[in-house]
């Protein structure tokens, strides 16, 4: 027991993968999901990457619990990618990808990911989705 009379555990994070080559939506995303994007969810830690082998490098080395992949990256965009993850890793945690226009969530649906969000970002509508993907990756079976 410490001095003020309880055990001292660590807290609990979980933590998110960011993908984009333009290092405002990095930010973006980073600034819309702050410590954490929602109140009875853990806390994040943001992982961020701003190239295709940075993210499957990170995504094989396992302990992500969610991933955001720009679908406007360039030269691998995230949908490209999202569906290359879904493909190869078993168990892939959950994708959101940040996709160009509205009209392009048929692009997401190929992809696989399992939730969009368009650009320009909506920070409240990020949290959302993000937070959505993080209970359920909390629920999912180990």
């Amino acid at each position: 027991m410490s001095e003020h009379g309880s055990a001292q555990t660590p807290e609990v994070t979980m933590r998110v993968l960011v993908y984009s080559d333009d290092v405002n939506v990095r930010n973006d995303v980073r600034l819309a999901l702050g410590r954490r994007p929602a109140p009875e969810l853990p806390r994040v830690e943001v992982f961020e990457c701003a190239t295709e082998p940075a993210v499957l490098s990170a995504m094989d080395a396992g302990g992500i619990d969610v991933a955001i992949l720009d679908g406007e990256a360039v030269p691998a965009g995230g949908m490209g990618i999202c569906r290359q993850l879904k493909d190869e890793i078993y168990r892939c945690p959950p994708i959101l990808v940040l996709i160009g226009r509205v009209q392009d969530g048929w692009l997401a649906t190929w992809s696989r990911a399992d939730a969009v969000v368009p650009h320009p970002i909506d920070p409240i509508a990020l949290a959302d989705a993000t937070a959505s993907l993080l209970r359920r990756r909390l629920a999912a079976p180990a």
